[in-house]
């Protein structure tokens, strides 16, 4: 039976050394482009294919990346935000592109994330999507900074010096939302979404909107903020109350697109036409809300950059280059939703 070809049957059919050899069909430095190519072509001839596995144990790196995220309401057994399901798909191409593997699992906060993936060499790093309670999550994200755990985390951009943050420009996107409704004639505008240190990036978007009321002349009113978390039930109850308060409102900024298609359908309920008698505006654009109706007009999250730059923040961390927090831009989808002035 003929025996496999080796690493060792490639040097001495190429005039190299084994080590040329291995450093050349991993992508390493240090070999020439004619030199590489010769040898690809001998590997390719001899059908000769890489132990990843045991170049990795050599080399100490597992070439593969966890993306922990977190466990979601969701309308389906996904248990993934949809606006996570989109960024997978980012992450994912990102890192074949790299030439990583990726695992994907939930987070569990009880667990011991870094001996559960670094530690044992499973993978090189975490990508974290997701937290809920931000307060409560705080703690975790200490105790992986105190075990020098290489890990991304999508989330707000603050200045806390609790690892490494890849996010969206939320209080951009409030104040460019909030403008776009004033510029329509819309005075009496709801936000829907919990506005406090819990939920930063909403927070952080509730701050925007608050920024440009002030800008137009309008005095914010907090009777006019309810809370909600990322779901369409959350958004069908929070607009719920809206109504039942009695406050005179024209137009509905939500946090979450999920929080706005719910808003949408508790107003349908009550005979309120979304896009005429009041405007609504979600946050993240999300495949369904173009499909909404009317369709929603929504802020943007960049998820095709979000995920190439999760992914590329974290190996510079790995690879102990220098790499800081990144603040990606939030662009304002404009439809139907919000129709025109009341």
């Amino acid at each position: 039976m003929q025996r496999k070809p080796t690493s060792f049957d490639i040097a001495h059919l190429a005039g190299v050394s084994q080590p040329t050899v291995s450093r050349a069909l991993r992508g390493g430095t240090g070999v020439n482009e004619a030199t590489r190519k010769r040898i690809e072509a001998i590997a390719q001839k001899l059908n000769y294919r890489v132990d990843k596995a045991a170049s990795n144990l050599r080399s100490r790196h597992a070439e593969t990346l966890a993306v922990l995220i977190f466990q979601d309401e969701s309308a389906d057994d996904s248990a993934i935000n949809p606006f996570f399901l989109s960024m997978l798909g980012s992450i994912m191409r990102a890192c074949a592109d790299n030439g990583q593997d990726m695992l994907v699992s939930f987070q569990q906060l009880g667990s011991d994330w870094h001996q559960d993936y670094e530690d044992s060499r499973r993978a090189d790093g975490l990508i974290l999507l997701g937290y809920g309670d931000y307060e409560l999550y705080r703690a975790k994200l200490n105790e992986l900074m105190a075990q020098g755990t290489h890990f991304v985390r999508w989330g707000s951009v603050q200045s806390e010096g609790l690892g490494l943050t890849v996010g969206c420009d939320n209080q951009g996107g409030g104040r460019e939302a909030t403008r776009h409704l004033l510029g329509l004639g819309r005075r009496n505008i709801a936000f829907l979404g919990h506005a406090s240190s819990h939920y930063p990036e909403f927070h952080d978007r509730y701050r925007g909107h608050v920024a440009a009321l002030k800008e137009g002349g309008i005095i914010p009113r907090k009777r006019l903020q309810f809370d909600a978390l990322t779901s369409e039930e959350a958004g069908a109850a929070a607009a719920e109350a809206l109504i039942a308060s009695g406050e005179t409102f024209d137009a509905i900024l939500a946090a979450s697109d999920l929080i706005a298609i719910g808003a949408m359908r508790a107003l349908a309920a009550h005979g309120i036409k979304a896009g005429e008698d009041v405007a609504v505006v979600g946050f993240d654009d999300i495949a369904a809300a173009s499909f909404t109706n009317p369709p929603l007009t929504t802020v943007l999250q960049d998820t095709r950059a979000a995920g190439r730059t999760l992914v590329e923040t974290l190996l510079g961390r790995i690879r102990d280059e220098h790499v800081a927090d990144v603040l990606l831009p939030a662009k304002l989808v404009v439809r139907r939703s919000c129709g025109s002035p009341g």
